[in-house]
């Protein structure tokens, strides 16, 4: 008797192959953008998907500057710190962090998507974000990820 059994493949740090994308994030909603950055992120566009390996693409976001957020968002929104002293909490709004740098309102966005834990944190490397249009990952020949639908 002929039996096909198919096993289950997982990937792992040796077969996972990296490729770098570069998104436009000139006139784009920030969540819209940062969840499709989070999902390319996390490997899950990949067929070879594995949920306890790095296994997503490198992503290079340009124009962050150019970010825009819907409605009121971005006087109302606040984001929370704590100083770690007594009476310390602090909040700021999207507009206070864009005038420090644009770039920590993706980052804060793209990071509340992936999971908490080391993996987490190894993931969020794999992203580079840049105020201008100039970015210095030429040599690794990006592919333009088209996100103008959103």
């Amino acid at each position: 008797m002929d039996i096909v059994s198919y096993k289950t493949v997982s990937a792992n740090k040796s077969t996972v192959e990296k490729n770098w994308y570069i998104v436009d994030a000139g006139d784009a909603t920030l969540g819209r953008l940062c969840s499709e950055v989070a999902k390319i992120l996390r490997g899950k566009h990949k067929p070879s998907f594995t949920p306890h390996v790095d296994c997503g693409d490198k992503v290079v976001v340009v124009n962050a500057d150019k970010l825009r957020l819907t409605g009121t968002k971005m006087d109302t929104k606040e984001y929370v710190r704590h100083t770690g002293y007594p009476g310390g909490q602090r909040t700021s709004t999207p507009r206070e962090e864009m005038e420090k740098s644009s770039t920590r309102v993706i980052e804060k966005a793209v990071k509340g998507m992936l999971p908490k834990n080391r993996l987490g944190r190894q993931i969020i490397k794999n992203l580079h974000i840049y105020e201008g249009a100039e970015h210095p990952h030429e040599a690794q020949q990006p592919q333009k990820l088209d996100l103008s639908h959103l």
